[in-house]
């Protein structure tokens, strides 16, 4: 496991946008940040999940979180606009912005892999990660200190048969990490970093592997060492890095 230790008030006073934030790794990452002294912007697209993990923040005492229902599959360009334009006006900028949203499709051979599920795949994990990144870019240059942390994937970073939509997408998201990383180096108070979570026990890790006996992965909340370390000052002048969290 990542060895980090971070002290309670890491993240005191910090804007951080977290996808995915319902369930699984997302949810662990916003209560985690939360805890740690963040004001946790949650965005999924269920929103009951999404007011379960506000109360179980607001239950704990923590600054209180902002729910963003936000359907990353169908979004428009517009709506990304108005999402930055409603951040800007509520906080006046961003400090943090994991992408952790992400859907596996099928797991099959490229030629039995329909354009549809590809593109789907492609449209969540890819293309709406991209349209995110650039829409708030400018609010998180407004921050002192800004991390931007993209999810990852072993299979996006040595190919494996049968993953070819997610695989792919993964990919492309170390190539979007590297690429922003390398824009934003030095003249930028951004950094842009990536997490393979590894092996954790959330509901998509059972959905790619049903064999799997769950008990023997990590919870999401066992492996937030690396999640605090990228989001917190003590990671400043990292960039361009990919992380594992195990």
């Amino acid at each position: 496991m990542f060895d980090y230790s971070a002290r309670p008030e890491l993240l005191k006073d910090r804007v951080i946008l977290v996808t995915g934030a319902g369930r699984g790794i997302g949810a662990a990452a916003a209560k985690t940040y939360a805890a740690h002294g963040a004001t946790v912007l949650l965005l999924g697209k269920t929103e009951a999940n999404l007011t379960q993990v506000y109360d179980e923040i607001e239950a704990a005492g923590h600054p209180q979180p902002a729910v963003i229902p936000f359907n990353l599959e169908t979004a428009l360009p517009h709506q990304y606009d108005e999402l930055a334009a409603m951040i800007e006006t509520e906080f006046g900028h961003l400090d943090g912005l994991l992408h952790n949203a992400s859907i596996i499709g099928p797991r099959t051979p490229i030629e039995q892999l329909s354009g549809e599920n590809f593109m789907r795949v492609m449209q969540v994990n890819v293309n709406a990660m991209f349209m995110l990144t650039s829409t708030l870019l400018p609010l998180l240059k407004l921050s002192q200190d800004a991390s931007v942390i993209f999810t990852s994937s072993s299979v996006g970073r040595k190919g494996r048969a049968y993953w070819g939509a997610y695989g792919v997408s993964k990919f492309a998201t170390e190539g979007l990490m590297q690429t922003l990383a390398d824009e934003v180096d030095t003249v930028a108070p951004v950094r842009a970093n990536s997490i393979n979570p590894g092996a954790t026990r959330t509901s998509m890790r059972a959905q790619a592997y049903p064999g799997e006996n769950p008990n023997n992965n990590p919870t999401p909340e066992e492996i937030m060492p690396v999640y605090l370390y990228l989001m917190g000052p003590d990671s400043s002048g990292i960039n361009g890095q990919a992380f594992d969290a195990q």
